[in-house]
């Protein structure tokens, strides 16, 4: 009967798969963070005569940084520079955004949206309003990756879509 309980017991402590993070600290507040991201674009004509060969052949690529603050779990600012034209100037686009984001308890996962606005330097200098919706994966209370999707809004020319992926450092 002891060897029995020993071995029950061993068992046990065999099988504790040891300290689990706590997936509700992966999002905190006065968190600095930093993206790293690619840039997928459409223009207005594509978005509304979606296809598959009008996005194969009018998607625009780029690539960008950003970084984010939030004052609190929930609540934070962010901006970003990104460029798609290689050939143009250096910043295709500079914005900054409030943003809401709403962790799903402790799976990792949240949801954000956010709106606001900037400048767009390349092909027409011009101020645009924007307004999106994405979600954040964190891996580790430090490193995530994220996906959104922006619609711009420009002052003087037709609006324009953007998705971006991307890896996120959160300090």
């Amino acid at each position: 009967m002891l060897a029995a309980m020993a071995a029950s017991g061993a068992e046990s402590m065999n099988n504790d798969p040891g300290p689990q993070p706590d997936r509700a600290d992966f999002y905190r507040a006065n968190e600095l963070a930093l993206d790293g991201f690619g840039t997928a674009s459409l223009g207005k004509y594509s978005l509304e005569h979606l296809s598959g060969s009008r996005v194969r052949q009018d998607t625009e690529f780029g690539a960008g940084v950003g970084p984010n603050y939030f004052i609190t779990r929930n609540f934070g600012i962010g901006a970003d520079i990104y460029a798609e034209n290689t050939t143009g100037v250096f910043v295709d686009s500079a914005s900054a955004n409030l943003i809401l984001r709403l962790p799903l308890g402790h799976s990792g996962f949240a949801p954000s949206v956010y709106g606001g606005g900037g400048r767009q330097f390349d092909l027409s200098d011009v101020w645009f309003a924007q307004l999106g919706a994405g979600m954040e994966y964190r891996f580790t209370r430090y490193v995530g990756d994220f996906l959104d999707a922006r619609w711009v809004l420009p002052d003087e020319t037709k609006y324009y879509g953007i998705v971006r992926l991307g890896i996120r450092f959160a300090f």
